[in-house]
Protein backbone atom coordinates (compact mmCIF):
# COMPACT_ATOMS: atom_id res chain seq x y z
CA UNK A 1 0.00 0.00 0.00
CA UNK A 2 1.38 3.22 -0.85
CA UNK A 3 2.03 5.91 1.20
CA UNK A 4 -1.23 8.27 -0.68
CA UNK A 5 -3.49 5.74 0.20
CA UNK A 6 -2.71 5.01 3.47
CA UNK A 7 -3.34 8.72 4.31
CA UNK A 8 -6.10 8.34 2.57
CA UNK A 9 -7.65 5.54 4.40
CA UNK A 10 -6.24 6.68 7.67
CA UNK A 11 -8.16 10.18 7.23
CA UNK A 12 -11.32 8.59 6.41
CA UNK A 13 -11.33 6.48 9.94
CA UNK A 14 -10.54 9.43 12.21
CA UNK A 15 -13.66 10.84 10.28
CA UNK A 16 -15.69 8.16 10.79
CA UNK A 17 -14.32 7.97 14.52
CA UNK A 18 -15.64 11.98 15.22
CA UNK A 19 -19.03 10.87 14.05
CA UNK A 20 -19.01 8.11 15.45
CA UNK A 21 -17.21 8.80 18.81
CA UNK A 22 -19.53 12.02 18.81
CA UNK A 23 -21.09 12.22 22.93
CA UNK A 24 -24.79 12.37 23.16
CA UNK A 25 -25.66 15.57 25.01
CA UNK A 26 -25.77 14.91 28.88
CA UNK A 27 -29.67 15.85 30.79
CA UNK A 28 -28.75 17.72 33.60
CA UNK A 29 -31.67 18.29 36.31
CA UNK A 30 -31.76 20.51 39.14
CA UNK A 31 -33.46 21.35 41.97
CA UNK A 32 -33.87 23.91 44.77
CA UNK A 33 -35.00 26.57 46.56
CA UNK A 34 -35.12 30.32 45.85
CA UNK A 35 -37.28 33.50 46.16
CA UNK A 36 -39.81 31.90 48.78
CA UNK A 37 -40.72 29.15 46.26
CA UNK A 38 -38.97 26.32 44.49
CA UNK A 39 -37.26 26.22 41.16
CA UNK A 40 -36.28 23.57 38.76
CA UNK A 41 -33.73 23.72 35.75
CA UNK A 42 -33.45 20.93 32.84
CA UNK A 43 -31.27 21.13 30.04
CA UNK A 44 -29.02 18.97 27.87
CA UNK A 45 -24.99 19.61 27.71
CA UNK A 46 -22.30 17.90 25.58
CA UNK A 47 -19.67 18.74 28.32
CA UNK A 48 -21.81 17.44 30.80
CA UNK A 49 -21.41 20.10 33.10
CA UNK A 50 -23.04 21.58 36.30
CA UNK A 51 -24.28 25.40 37.13
CA UNK A 52 -25.43 24.96 40.41
CA UNK A 53 -22.43 27.71 41.77
CA UNK A 54 -23.14 29.80 38.88
CA UNK A 55 -27.20 29.72 39.71
CA UNK A 56 -26.58 30.29 43.29
CA UNK A 57 -24.33 33.29 42.79
CA UNK A 58 -26.72 34.61 40.25
CA UNK A 59 -29.93 34.19 43.08
CA UNK A 60 -28.14 35.89 45.11
CA UNK A 61 -27.07 38.79 42.85
CA UNK A 62 -31.12 39.25 42.29
CA UNK A 63 -32.13 38.88 46.03
CA UNK A 64 -29.67 41.46 47.34
CA UNK A 65 -30.60 43.63 44.52
CA UNK A 66 -34.38 42.98 44.78
CA UNK A 67 -35.97 40.92 47.57
CA UNK A 68 -38.15 43.21 49.97
CA UNK A 69 -37.36 40.54 52.82
CA UNK A 70 -33.23 41.42 53.07
CA UNK A 71 -33.11 44.58 55.12
CA UNK A 72 -29.62 45.47 53.49
CA UNK A 73 -30.88 44.76 49.64
CA UNK A 74 -30.94 48.01 47.00
CA UNK A 75 -34.68 47.58 46.74
CA UNK A 76 -34.44 48.11 50.99
CA UNK A 77 -32.88 50.72 50.94
CA UNK A 78 -34.59 52.69 48.14
CA UNK A 79 -38.17 52.25 50.53
CA UNK A 80 -35.53 53.62 53.69
CA UNK A 81 -34.84 56.75 51.22
CA UNK A 82 -31.31 55.88 50.54
CA UNK A 83 -29.56 57.13 47.79
CA UNK A 84 -26.64 55.17 45.76
CA UNK A 85 -26.06 53.29 42.31
CA UNK A 86 -28.25 50.45 41.74
CA UNK A 87 -27.15 47.67 39.88
CA UNK A 88 -27.75 46.31 36.01
CA UNK A 89 -30.62 43.96 37.84
CA UNK A 90 -32.06 46.40 39.15
CA UNK A 91 -32.61 48.89 36.01
CA UNK A 92 -33.83 46.11 33.67
CA UNK A 93 -36.46 45.30 36.11
CA UNK A 94 -37.14 49.08 36.76
CA UNK A 95 -37.33 50.03 33.12
CA UNK A 96 -39.71 46.99 32.00
CA UNK A 97 -42.05 47.99 35.17
CA UNK A 98 -42.09 52.10 33.34
CA UNK A 99 -42.81 50.28 30.05
CA UNK A 100 -45.74 47.60 31.33
CA UNK A 101 -47.05 50.36 33.87
CA UNK A 102 -47.52 52.82 31.04
CA UNK A 103 -48.80 50.17 28.16
CA UNK A 104 -51.77 49.37 30.99
CA UNK A 105 -52.04 52.74 31.83
CA UNK A 106 -51.26 52.12 35.29
CA UNK A 107 -52.69 49.01 36.34
CA UNK A 108 -49.25 47.20 36.86
CA UNK A 109 -47.88 48.79 39.60
CA UNK A 110 -44.94 47.68 41.88
CA UNK A 111 -45.76 50.65 44.14
CA UNK A 112 -49.49 49.54 45.64
CA UNK A 113 -47.74 47.37 47.63
CA UNK A 114 -48.29 49.28 50.16
CA UNK A 115 -51.94 48.65 50.01
CA UNK A 116 -51.85 45.29 49.76
CA UNK A 117 -50.22 45.28 53.26
CA UNK A 118 -52.73 47.62 54.69
CA UNK A 119 -55.56 45.15 53.01
CA UNK A 120 -53.69 41.91 55.30
CA UNK A 121 -54.44 40.12 52.57
CA UNK A 122 -54.30 35.97 53.43
CA UNK A 123 -55.34 33.13 51.71
CA UNK A 124 -58.64 33.36 53.68
CA UNK A 125 -60.88 35.75 55.42
CA UNK A 126 -63.65 38.55 55.53
CA UNK A 127 -63.16 41.60 53.72
CA UNK A 128 -63.39 44.31 56.18
CA UNK A 129 -63.46 47.92 55.27
CA UNK A 130 -60.39 50.17 56.03
CA UNK A 131 -60.93 53.48 57.40
CA UNK A 132 -61.45 55.46 54.22
CA UNK A 133 -58.64 58.39 55.12
CA UNK A 134 -56.42 55.91 55.68
CA UNK A 135 -56.94 54.22 52.37
CA UNK A 136 -56.51 58.06 50.86
CA UNK A 137 -53.75 58.91 52.99
CA UNK A 138 -51.89 55.40 51.48
CA UNK A 139 -52.79 56.71 47.64
CA UNK A 140 -50.38 59.43 48.00
CA UNK A 141 -47.59 57.34 48.02
CA UNK A 142 -48.67 55.10 45.45
CA UNK A 143 -47.66 55.27 41.27
CA UNK A 144 -44.67 54.26 39.56
CA UNK A 145 -44.68 57.63 37.69
CA UNK A 146 -43.56 59.13 41.18
CA UNK A 147 -40.46 56.87 40.74
CA UNK A 148 -37.23 58.24 38.26
CA UNK A 149 -34.30 56.57 37.36
CA UNK A 150 -31.44 59.50 37.06
CA UNK A 151 -28.45 57.85 35.48
CA UNK A 152 -28.03 54.80 38.30
CA UNK A 153 -29.76 55.99 40.75
CA UNK A 154 -33.71 55.91 41.89
CA UNK A 155 -35.65 59.31 42.93
CA UNK A 156 -38.63 59.30 44.80
CA UNK A 157 -41.50 62.09 44.83
CA UNK A 158 -42.90 60.85 48.15
CA UNK A 159 -40.72 59.38 50.76
CA UNK A 160 -43.74 56.99 51.79
CA UNK A 161 -43.49 55.18 48.61
CA UNK A 162 -42.68 51.73 48.52
CA UNK A 163 -41.26 49.92 45.94
CA UNK A 164 -42.12 46.23 45.44
CA UNK A 165 -41.30 43.75 42.45
CA UNK A 166 -42.45 40.18 43.12
CA UNK A 167 -44.86 40.48 40.34
CA UNK A 168 -42.37 40.96 38.23
CA UNK A 169 -38.94 39.46 39.94
CA UNK A 170 -39.66 35.99 39.49
CA UNK A 171 -39.98 36.19 36.18
CA UNK A 172 -36.79 37.80 35.83
CA UNK A 173 -35.04 35.24 37.70
CA UNK A 174 -36.60 33.00 35.20
CA UNK A 175 -35.16 34.97 32.28
CA UNK A 176 -31.65 35.56 34.22
CA UNK A 177 -30.87 31.78 33.93
CA UNK A 178 -32.16 31.26 30.60
CA UNK A 179 -29.58 33.66 29.38
CA UNK A 180 -26.73 32.54 31.14
CA UNK A 181 -27.27 28.94 29.54
CA UNK A 182 -27.58 30.72 26.22
CA UNK A 183 -24.25 32.38 26.87
CA UNK A 184 -23.12 28.84 27.94
CA UNK A 185 -23.77 27.51 24.09
CA UNK A 186 -27.03 25.36 25.75
CA UNK A 187 -29.49 25.02 22.80
CA UNK A 188 -32.35 22.68 24.71
CA UNK A 189 -33.32 24.00 27.67
CA UNK A 190 -36.17 24.55 30.42
CA UNK A 191 -36.28 27.01 33.65
CA UNK A 192 -39.04 27.06 36.11
CA UNK A 193 -39.74 28.94 39.18
CA UNK A 194 -42.25 29.18 41.28
CA UNK A 195 -44.32 28.00 38.29
CA UNK A 196 -43.21 30.60 35.62
CA UNK A 197 -41.26 28.97 32.89
CA UNK A 198 -39.02 29.79 29.65
CA UNK A 199 -37.69 27.07 27.43
CA UNK A 200 -35.60 26.94 24.11
CA UNK A 201 -35.08 24.01 21.56
CA UNK A 202 -36.75 20.97 22.26
CA UNK A 203 -36.54 17.92 24.86
CA UNK A 204 -33.69 16.48 23.44
CA UNK A 205 -34.54 12.51 24.89
CA UNK A 206 -37.80 12.68 23.37
CA UNK A 207 -37.27 14.68 19.96
CA UNK A 208 -40.39 16.77 20.90
CA UNK A 209 -40.97 20.33 21.76
CA UNK A 210 -40.88 20.91 25.90
CA UNK A 211 -44.41 20.91 27.55
CA UNK A 212 -45.70 22.03 30.25
CA UNK A 213 -49.52 22.05 31.97
CA UNK A 214 -51.82 24.71 32.86
CA UNK A 215 -53.10 24.26 36.00
CA UNK A 216 -57.52 24.07 36.86
CA UNK A 217 -58.26 26.28 39.62
CA UNK A 218 -59.44 24.72 42.94
CA UNK A 219 -60.27 26.66 46.19
CA UNK A 220 -59.46 24.05 47.78
CA UNK A 221 -55.33 22.61 47.77
CA UNK A 222 -56.66 20.50 45.41
CA UNK A 223 -54.41 20.55 42.40
CA UNK A 224 -55.03 18.86 38.66
CA UNK A 225 -53.48 19.92 35.36
CA UNK A 226 -56.69 21.43 32.40
CA UNK A 227 -54.25 21.60 29.46
CA UNK A 228 -50.61 20.52 28.81
CA UNK A 229 -49.51 22.28 25.69
CA UNK A 230 -45.93 23.21 23.87
CA UNK A 231 -43.61 25.93 24.63
CA UNK A 232 -41.26 26.29 21.72
CA UNK A 233 -38.22 29.05 22.69
CA UNK A 234 -41.18 31.26 24.44
CA UNK A 235 -41.47 31.82 28.22
CA UNK A 236 -45.53 31.55 30.04
CA UNK A 237 -46.07 32.91 33.64
CA UNK A 238 -49.56 32.18 35.57
CA UNK A 239 -51.51 34.17 38.04
CA UNK A 240 -54.21 32.97 40.09
CA UNK A 241 -56.63 34.50 42.17
CA UNK A 242 -58.73 31.34 43.47
CA UNK A 243 -55.86 31.08 46.69
CA UNK A 244 -55.60 34.28 47.67
CA UNK A 245 -58.81 35.88 48.29
CA UNK A 246 -61.56 37.14 50.58
CA UNK A 247 -65.28 37.00 51.22
CA UNK A 248 -67.57 39.59 51.33
CA UNK A 249 -71.12 39.12 53.66
CA UNK A 250 -72.87 38.24 49.83
CA UNK A 251 -70.17 35.55 49.03
CA UNK A 252 -68.46 37.46 46.56
CA UNK A 253 -65.05 37.32 45.79
CA UNK A 254 -62.59 39.77 46.09
CA UNK A 255 -59.01 39.46 44.50
CA UNK A 256 -55.50 39.99 46.84
CA UNK A 257 -55.11 41.86 43.80
CA UNK A 258 -55.91 45.90 43.89
CA UNK A 259 -57.24 48.41 41.66
CA UNK A 260 -53.94 50.89 41.64
CA UNK A 261 -56.24 53.93 40.63
CA UNK A 262 -59.14 53.41 44.36
CA UNK A 263 -56.77 51.53 46.54
CA UNK A 264 -59.95 49.03 46.96
CA UNK A 265 -59.63 45.40 46.06
CA UNK A 266 -60.89 44.54 42.29
CA UNK A 267 -64.17 42.26 42.51
CA UNK A 268 -63.33 39.86 39.39
CA UNK A 269 -64.71 36.73 37.92
CA UNK A 270 -60.97 35.87 36.31
CA UNK A 271 -59.59 32.94 38.35
CA UNK A 272 -56.18 31.90 36.32
CA UNK A 273 -54.60 34.18 33.61
CA UNK A 274 -51.73 32.28 31.13
CA UNK A 275 -49.30 34.33 29.33
CA UNK A 276 -47.15 33.13 26.84
CA UNK A 277 -44.32 36.03 25.54
CA UNK A 278 -40.79 35.63 24.12
CA UNK A 279 -39.11 36.80 28.03
CA UNK A 280 -40.74 35.22 31.12
CA UNK A 281 -40.45 38.78 32.97
CA UNK A 282 -42.82 40.27 30.61
CA UNK A 283 -45.29 37.31 30.76
CA UNK A 284 -45.24 37.46 34.90
CA UNK A 285 -46.00 41.26 34.72
CA UNK A 286 -49.00 40.86 32.17
CA UNK A 287 -50.39 38.04 34.12
CA UNK A 288 -50.69 40.01 37.31
CA UNK A 289 -52.01 43.36 35.50
CA UNK A 290 -54.48 41.23 33.82
CA UNK A 291 -55.71 39.84 36.90
CA UNK A 292 -56.91 43.56 37.85
CA UNK A 293 -57.92 44.51 34.65
CA UNK A 294 -60.90 41.85 34.46
CA UNK A 295 -61.84 40.12 31.21
CA UNK A 296 -63.44 42.43 28.75
CA UNK A 297 -60.92 45.15 29.81
CA UNK A 298 -58.32 41.90 28.90
CA UNK A 299 -60.31 41.26 25.62
CA UNK A 300 -59.39 45.13 24.20
CA UNK A 301 -55.89 45.46 25.38
CA UNK A 302 -54.50 41.77 23.55
CA UNK A 303 -56.76 43.44 20.38
CA UNK A 304 -53.82 45.83 20.05
CA UNK A 305 -50.76 43.34 21.79
CA UNK A 306 -50.65 40.15 19.28
CA UNK A 307 -46.98 39.90 20.40
CA UNK A 308 -48.83 38.32 23.65
CA UNK A 309 -50.86 34.75 23.93
CA UNK A 310 -53.55 34.48 26.59
CA UNK A 311 -55.00 31.90 28.10
CA UNK A 312 -58.10 32.96 30.15
CA UNK A 313 -60.44 30.48 33.12
CA UNK A 314 -63.22 32.46 34.61
CA UNK A 315 -66.65 32.54 36.19
CA UNK A 316 -69.69 32.97 34.20
CA UNK A 317 -72.57 34.54 35.67
CA UNK A 318 -73.78 30.83 36.90
CA UNK A 319 -70.37 30.66 38.30
CA UNK A 320 -69.53 27.48 36.11
CA UNK A 321 -65.64 27.70 34.27
CA UNK A 322 -65.08 29.07 31.33
CA UNK A 323 -62.07 29.37 29.21
CA UNK A 324 -60.77 31.73 26.71
CA UNK A 325 -58.02 31.35 24.51
CA UNK A 326 -56.64 34.61 23.12
CA UNK A 327 -54.00 35.31 20.34
CA UNK A 328 -53.15 31.94 19.74
CA UNK A 329 -52.67 30.76 23.02
CA UNK A 330 -52.51 26.73 22.28
CA UNK A 331 -54.83 24.74 23.40
CA UNK A 332 -52.96 21.50 23.40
Amino acid sequence: MNSRVFATLLGLLLVLCVFSCKQEPTNTKMYGEVFGTSYGVQYYSERNESFQQQFDSLFDIINTSMSTYQTDSDISKINRNETFAVDEHFINVFKASKAIYKATDGVFDPTIGVLVNAWDFGPEGKVVALDSLKIDSLMLSVGLNKVRLDGSKITKENPNTFIDFNAIAKGYGVDVIAEFLERQNIKNYLVEIGGEIRCKGQNYEKQKPWTVGVELPHFDAEQSVLNVISLNDEAMATSGTYRKFKTDSLGNRYSHILDPKTGYPSKTNLLSISVIAKDCMTADAYATAFKAMGLEKVKTFLASHPELKVFLIFENDDRELETLALNGFPED
